[in-house]
């Protein structure tokens, strides 16, 4: 690894090693090969192309499917001092001629695309006049027609490989089996692309998968020791989601819905509202998440059974990508399985897709009936092996007890078979427990000699029996019908006794219990209040700064902080995740509150004593530039301390800034051109690329004040 990919790492992006295959990766890229790239959620794959681009020379650019994913990028970048831009359907015609104008002057090192905006011609005859670092293709498992995400532009990415042929590509995914990773390298033409296949592991998530029995009751518990924790819950249906979201507000949540069904600018609000907001739950179907780069997300849940290994791995992917503890955590029962067999039964396809369909909903049935290491299920289905336990699932913590289960699967099927293979399971209990219905009555089937033959277990075991027997494929369920349960040919060498069945047991309802938080262990009790003054100073840089929370620093570097505590501005700069620009802008608050901890000041007095003294002397009628020069600090740290002096009335905009009429009546117009709320500094800034950032800001800050 060359000292200047070191260089780039510790100084931009404050990390003192790579991880895994990162090295290795960022080695081949920079040196003009292709690489495949298949990395887990978390992982660093974002790395694996932006030191690169930091390292070649031109502009790299990035092609990614969602418009929130490229912008949650470019904050990232923007505040560890990168130029990056994003062109997409979101901006102005002006602002994307500003972006151009920006591109021809060598001012931009990434930027990044839609495929479908990039495959547009004269976007492409625009790019071949550009000195091209990379082209780097996000998500790529887009291009599989086997996957899930499957999108019809990203076949056309070939061309890259055609119209420039001496620039490297790397292609990166997260949910890739071998089938997929084949298919990326033929459509991509990545025949002579180096790969990089890291573990599928997340050693910091925590599965479990449990009966369902009142999924509302079984939300709550598991919600309880997580309130004030951001996380998803995912629903199959619409109506699911809006019910679930309206219920978790009743009971003292903060909670929003997600899906389809919901307008554009609904939807957009709630996702910005969760990607800003700590503790916030997003309820949605599974039309959420793909473009969500949050790092500090808690937990998962789902409430149905997800179509796919892959897609449960991709959603339960979305809590912890700092590293930090996280949960996913699912309940499912017999009806999640009668509707994914009905849904798929019902789809319009090939047959082919649809028995790959069913061979994928096979495998996530058995997931979730495994009595042995859930993560080791997990890995297996995408070839990984783990040779141990991993200790950090339900089944590794509270071993599940197993029945033999041989003879009572017997009496299930002969009753089935008895009452015609043309009842659904309810009506079946109803023989199995004796029980003399109406209906029972009505067929005379309390006749039969499997009347009553099943009283020696509880209902709830005989439940749990027959989902078992529907996951295991050892009774089929008419799912073009009314959901009668028929036998197979897979249940003879059971019914003839020729093989023994062995069966989770459930023999109650499950136990009220409140799981412990995998957060929970994210700090200890004595941690508790400089966590949360951590947090509280990073949500107000935040506001200030129109950036999510997590831009200014993830959970894993106020972790990091929590744990070093450091003194000075030198031990500040060796905490992981404090690069040179965030050092220089955030690096003087954050270190206040370690030192306020420690001489019992207010934590606020070590900034206050800057932000005093850069008041007096713009008062002075001393300029920013003289400011940050008198004071070795960064000049937009000086343009953060003068606009929240003005926003909180200290010092007037006149006072801070001398700027033309003119050109001051045109900033205010900008933020004033719309009803609501003032639009974002940076949406602003972008309009006035010669300016200073900071001076927008300034002026956003007066207006603030005056408006309110």
């Amino acid at each position: 690894m060359s000292s200047r990919a070191l260089n780039v790492l510790k100084n931009v992006f404050g990390y003192d090693a790579f991880r895994g295959r990162q090295a290795d990766i960022i080695d081949q890229v920079s040196q003009g090969g292709d690489a495949l790239v298949l990395m887990p959620t978390g992982g660093g794959k974002s790395l694996c192309y932006q030191v690169p681009a930091l390292l070649r020379e031109g502009v790299a650019i990035v092609i990614s499917p969602l418009i929130a994913l490229m912008q949650d990028q470019v904050s990232h970048l923007q505040e560890a001092g990168v130029s990056a831009a994003a062109l997409n359907s979101a901006l102005s015609v002006d602002e994307r001629r500003e972006i151009a104008g920006r591109l021809r002057r060598g001012e931009i090192r990434l930027l990044y695309l839609a495929p479908e905006r990039l495959l547009q011609e004269h976007t492409l005859s625009f790019l071949q006049q550009l000195p091209i670092s990379l082209f780097a293709i996000d998500e790529a498992h887009c291009v599989s027609q086997w996957g899930h995400d499957f999108r019809p532009e990203y076949l056309q990415l070939s061309q890259l490989a055609e119209l420039f042929p001496q620039v490297p590509r790397i292609a990166l995914t997260a949910t890739a089996d071998v089938r997929t990773r084949q298919e990326i390298i033929q459509r991509l033409q990545l025949q002579h692309a180096k790969e990089f296949v890291s573990s599928f592991d997340r050693p910091n998530i925590f599965y479990r998968i449990t009966p369902k029995d009142n999924a509302r009751r079984q939300l709550l518990q598991f919600l309880a020791p997580r309130k004030g924790d951001s996380g998803i819950v995912y629903c199959l249906s619409r109506k699911s989601v809006d019910s679930i979201a309206e219920f978790l507000v009743e009971k003292g949540f903060s909670a929003l819905p997600y899906h389809a069904g919901l307008s554009n600018d609904v939807r957009a609000a709630h996702q910005q509202r969760f990607i800003n907001e700590e503790g916030l739950i997003m309820v949605a179907t599974i039309a959420f998440g793909m473009g969500i780069d949050k790092s500090n997300v808690r937990f998962v849940a789902h409430l149905d059974l997800p179509k796919s290994i892959e897609a449960y791995y991709q959603e339960t992917g979305r809590a912890g990508r700092d590293g930090l503890a996280a949960d996913a955590w699912m309940v499912y029962g017999l009806q999640d399985v009668l509707l994914l067999k009905q849904m798929l039964a019902s789809s319009e396809g090939e047959e082919r897709f649809k028995r790959l369909e069913q061979h994928k909903l096979d495998a996530m049935l058995a997931l979730c009936e495994e009595t042995r290491c859930r993560r080791q299920t997990l890995l297996g289905y995408f070839d990984e092996q783990l040779d141990q336990p991993c200790g950090h699932c339900d089944n590794c913590t509270e071993p599940p007890k197993t029945w033999d289960a041989t003879e009572a699967a017997r009496q299930a099927l002969s009753t089935v078979y008895r009452t015609g293979q043309r009842y659904g399971v309810g009506h079946v209990l109803d023989v199995l427990l004796g029980k003399e219905n109406d209906r029972v009555r009505s067929m005379g089937h309390q006749h039969l000699s499997v009347f009553g033959i099943g009283k020696g277990i509880g209902e709830h075991q005989w439940r749990s029996l027959f989902r078992q027997l529907v996951a295991r494929n050892l009774v089929d369920v008419d799912v073009e019908g009314f959901g009668g349960l028929r036998l197979n040919d897979a249940c003879r060498p059971l019914l003839r006794g020729e093989v023994q069945l062995q069966l989770r047991e459930e023999a109650g309802k499950p136990p009220v219990t409140y799981q412990a938080s995998q957060a929970s262990k994210l700090v200890r009790p004595e941690q508790r209040d400089t966590w949360e003054q951590l947090r509280a100073l990073r949500k107000r840089l935040a506001g200030e700064h129109s950036v999510p929370p997590y831009v200014i620093f993830p959970d894993s570097t106020l972790k990091d902080m929590l744990d070093q505590q450091p003194q000075s501005m030198s031990d500040m700069a060796q905490v992981s995740g404090v690069g040179q620009v965030k050092l220089e802008r955030y690096g003087a608050e954050f270190l206040a509150v370690f030192t306020a901890a420690n001489s019992g000041t207010p934590a606020a007095e070590p900034v206050h004593d800057l932000q005093h003294e850069i008041i007096t002397l713009a008062r002075h009628g001393m300029t920013p530039e003289q400011i940050a020069r008198q004071h070795s600090c960064s000049l937009k740290n000086v343009y953060s301390h003068l606009a929240r002096a003005i926003g909180n009335g200290q010092l007037s905009l006149e006072q801070a800034l001398d700027l033309p009429d003119d050109l001051l009546g045109e900033l205010q117009d900008a933020f004033l051109d719309g009803d609501g709320e003032l639009p974002p500094a940076a949406e602003i800034a972008r309009q006035f690329s010669t300016l200073d950032e900071g001076i927008v800001y300034c002026v956003r800050a007066a207006l603030q004040a005056e408006f309110g």
